[in-house]
């Protein structure tokens, strides 16, 4: 089966002072980040799935994208700290936070773990829609990192949306945020990788959405 990792009806934005959510480029409160805007360490991110949408001022978000196929809309945002992702359609609205823990409300929480080693989660929603999640945490050796971290960015300048945050020094490579999306027949696919430079770390997921057939 052909995938298409660059729809159509994609488009991306970037956010200017004029269309940031706060009305400027000036990233809302929020108590994980410190003085320096810095992503917090990899210890305090979760992973999380919900059954309703969240408001964009809760993140700090970077960049954006949104496509729309017959019969569902995918929203992307890139924030701060990793990603969110919404799909929806006239029966299903599912939320993927890979985020600093806020506490949110667990009100129609259907998945959380913590950003530590390796996961794996389903959820069957409504109307024969499965969702399917996998991601992992892996800390590597400082030439690994720098060649991976390569790898990422001369890939996102070909598809996807990245994002390169402000490096912590000079001479480090900047944090990157990458969301890669596939569509198929029933079938939605999506690849993250958030890097964190001063860990040596990436955090890689992905993610699958179908509609499973009797």
């Amino acid at each position: 089966m052909q995938a298409n990792s660059e729809p159509a009806a994609f488009y991306e934005r970037r956010l200017s002072d004029s269309d940031s959510h706060c009305g400027q480029f000036i990233p809302c409160y929020n108590p994980h980040m410190n003085a320096l805007g810095i992503r917090p360490r990899v210890a305090e991110l979760v992973f999380q799935l919900y059954g309703r949408p969240l408001h964009p001022e809760l993140f700090d978000i970077f960049a954006m994208r949104r496509f729309e196929r017959e019969g569902y809309e995918v929203r992307i945002w890139i924030t701060r700290t990793g990603h969110v992702i919404t799909f929806e359609n006239d029966d299903v609205l599912l939320t993927e936070v890979a985020d600093a823990d806020q506490s949110f409300s667990a009100q129609r929480r259907f998945l959380r773990y913590h950003m530590r080693g390796e996961h794996c989660g389903q959820f069957a929603a409504c109307n024969d829609i499965i969702y399917h999640t996998s991601f992992q945490v892996e800390t590597v050796a400082e030439g690994i990192f720098v060649t991976l971290h390569d790898e990422l960015l001369t890939d996102g300048a070909k598809r996807g949306i990245l994002h390169r945050f402000p490096a912590s020094h000079r001479f480090a490579p900047p944090p990157l945020g990458y969301v890669i999306v596939e569509t198929r027949i029933d079938c939605l696919m999506f690849s993250t990788f958030h890097t964190f430079p001063e860990e040596n770390t990436i955090i890689k997921s992905q993610t699958v959405i179908e509609r499973q057939r009797p």
